[in-house]
């Protein structure tokens, strides 16, 4: 008899959502009315110092900085900063497009671009999931399938051991390291940034390469766009293990076997062979 999960893993998503909601207010809220407040009185400072300006003035200048900032223009610095529109900052630019994580801190501005800009994404994102598809099962080819490891227990074990600890260094551990010797992050800053480019959350908050008080080699942001590639294939087979884990916790929960079919469907399991599986979610 067959008892139907889909509801409770419903309920479960929109509990987790809520959850969610309430700690980030519970964390943040406060935060932003301290800085907001902090804000307003900087700018009655500024006034203060300032007497030849009015309020409208000064709103008007914000609004300025607002609007480089939304064009992707840093406020910090003069003239002479790095063009955000040379190859190797386009050529990041492009990854973050065709890789969904959209930053969010620089877009074209120009209609010709963001006509482009569609038709590229259009073409570029189901390349880049064919491509992350194959290196998946690449990564996927060196392991036992997972059902296969839950079933029989032993060397398959090590080797996923292995895969998430190499994996996890290589795309979550050392990076965070670099991250914070060249922007000048602390490791937990450059541990969130690595987190979310990776998982495509992309807030863009922190993004590599956008200080103009720092001097970047030509090819940095170049090689970040290669690495964020193969780091996308490893954390999609790790998410895609923890949605394998726990549909398979789901199942063996809210599934209650036929007894009369029991001994048939166990012959059945063991004389067919399992067949790799790999899904790479966008």
């Amino acid at each position: 008899q067959q008892i139907s999960w889909t509801p409770l893993l419903v309920l479960g998503y929109l509990f987790y959502l809520l959850l969610g909601a309430m700690m980030f207010q519970l964390l943040e809220k406060q935060a932003e009315t301290h800085f907001r407040d902090q804000f307003q009185m900087e700018k009655l400072k500024f006034l203060q110092n300032y007497t030849c300006l009015d309020r409208q003035a000064l709103e008007q200048f914000v609004q300025v900085l607002m609007e480089a900032w939304e064009k992707g223009v840093n406020p910090e610095g003069n003239s002479t900063n790095p063009s955000n529109w040379d190859f190797s900052n386009s050529f990041f630019f492009a990854g973050t497009v065709v890789t969904t994580i959209g930053y969010g801190n620089l877009s074209p501005s120009t209609v010709a671009g963001q006509i482009f800009c569609v038709f590229y994404a259009l073409f570029g994102v189901p390349l880049n999931l064919a491509l992350l598809n194959q290196l998946g099962k690449g990564l996927n080819a060196h392991l036992i399938t997972l059902e296969r490891w839950v079933q029989k227990p032993g060397r398959a074990q090590v080797q996923l051991a292995i895969f998430l600890t190499a994996g996890t260094l290589l795309f979550l551990v050392f990076p965070p390291l670099v991250f914070s010797y060249v922007e000048g992050w602390s490791y937990g800053e450059g541990f969130y940034f690595t987190f979310i480019t990776l998982s495509t959350i992309g807030f863009g908050d922190y993004v590599v390469g956008t200080n103009p008080n720092k001097h970047y080699i030509p090819v940095y942001r170049s090689l970040t766009a290669i690495w964020i590639v193969f780091g996308l294939a490893w954390l999609a087979l790790v998410f895609n293990v923890g949605a394998d884990l726990m549909e398979k916790f789901l199942q063996m929960k809210w599934h209650k076997p036929d007894l009369n079919l029991a001994e048939g469907a166990t012959i059945k399991l063991e004389d067919e062979p399992e067949q790799p599986r790999i899904h790479i979610p966008s």
